[in-house]
């Protein structure tokens, strides 16, 4: 399936499901379900994707991080 913001990329949609447990409360439902999208890695593409970055801004931060592993 070909995405209209990304013509000619494939993308792939992850549905995520949490079900009710019976006596179950909405606090507790919506934690395991904050729980199974960071496993997931959801959140973590939605918060990288906030915006546009250029491919030399992701090449700059992925060097500043290394560099920053390598102090410690």
């Amino acid at each position: 399936m070909a995405s209209r913001l990304y013509p000619g990329r494939e993308r792939e949609y992850n549905v995520v499901e949490i079900k009710l447990k019976r006596g179950e409360s909405v606090d507790k439902a919506l934690r395991r379900l904050k729980k199974k999208l960071d496993k997931e890695g959801i959140m973590r593409d939605i918060r990288n994707h906030r915006y546009f970055e250029k491919p030399c801004e992701k090449r700059r931060k992925k060097a500043s991080r290394s560099r920053a592993g390598l102090k410690m």
